[in-house]
């Protein structure tokens, strides 16, 4: 599948997008999508090029009611062969309900600080990483794959700053999981692209052996800076939203995650390769922001991309 995107030079490298609109970008949503309505979302994304879509998120439906419908979702989506379907699980509930839906790769979460832990999945940072452990022994028996997001990676709603040392601590715990990758997330969108080549550097310091992915939100308009940067220093995978919906409920202003179709008109006009088709990600973005009742918060969404270089 080809791109709209711009860029006629030979592709520098293949950065893949991961699509998060239908989990991580609706969660934060005041409109409840039907269940159609997620399905639909899932297939355009599938069509504008996603070929990894976090598709829902198997959470108590009273703290996340926009994902109460998860096991409808995933009995409902269209299977293609060259796509992996994940969802986010937080337990071991979470985990049964996903394994049993059919999920065959989940996203679960440590966050870096204690008082955000505790709001967001109502443990310590300790009791978070010995559950995700369980869940990857669990996960690998069974043959599903286990991302580990290190949430607040950047910064914490409550408790402000989050030092290196911080980090490097959490992710420490987290690489001894041994999840198949380990997910850098600025949750609430304050990272800047110096910090993001520091943190990069800390997890690449700690040797995990897990593929590295990187999460950002766009609250302070750098995220499509700080993706550069990700990318810059070897980063791959990159998690994106269409429209740019989405964020975390538990954490004040989080809001925006990057859009996809921003990241595939910068990343294409710089060389790299996403497998994206940039009309059908405006046109998919302009979709859901139409059935959410909003402005696109992405850019390239209104502003539309550019002629070819030629």
């Amino acid at each position: 599948m080809g791109t709209s995107s711009g860029a006629v030079r030979r592709p520098l490298t293949a950065v893949e997008l991961i699509e998060v609109a239908p989990r991580d970008g609706l969660q934060n949503e005041k409109q409840l999508l039907t269940t159609g309505a997620k399905l639909e979302l899932i297939e355009r994304a599938y069509e504008a090029g996603a070929r990894r879509i976090e598709v829902t998120s198997f959470v108590h439906p009273e703290r996340v009611p926009q994902m109460a419908d998860a096991e409808a979702v995933v009995a409902g989506l269209t299977p293609h062969d060259d796509v992996a379907y994940a969802a986010l699980v937080l337990n071991e509930r979470g985990y049964d309900r996903a394994r049993a839906a059919g999920i065959r790769e989940v996203n679960t979460v440590v966050i870096t600080t204690e008082t955000f832990s505790e709001r967001n999945q109502g443990m310590s940072v300790a009791e978070t990483v010995e559950v995700v452990s369980r869940i990857r022994t669990r996960a690998a028996a069974d043959g599903i794959w286990v991302t580990v997001t290190i949430s607040a990676a950047f910064g914490c709603p409550f408790e402000g700053e989050v030092p290196l040392e911080t980090l490097t601590r959490v992710a420490e715990q987290v690489a001894a999981i041994g999840a198949d990758e380990i997910v850098l997330a600025d949750t609430i969108g304050v990272a800047v692209p110096s910090d993001v080549e520091e943190r990069i550097a800390v997890m690449r310091e700690i040797g995990a052996s897990a593929t590295l992915r990187a999460h950002f939100h766009n609250t302070r308009n750098t995220a499509v800076a700080n993706v550069v940067a990700a990318v810059r220093c070897g980063v791959t995978a990159i998690d994106a939203s269409l429209a740019g919906i989405g964020g975390c409920p538990f954490a004040p202003a989080a809001t925006g995650n990057v859009a996809t179709e921003d990241l595939v008109y910068a990343l294409g006009r710089m060389g790299y390769e996403t497998g994206y088709d940039l009309e059908r990600s405006i046109a998919s973005a302009r979709w859901v922001a139409g059935e959410l009742g909003i402005e696109p918060p992405g850019m390239i969404a209104r502003a539309g991309g550019f002629r070819d270089r030629r």
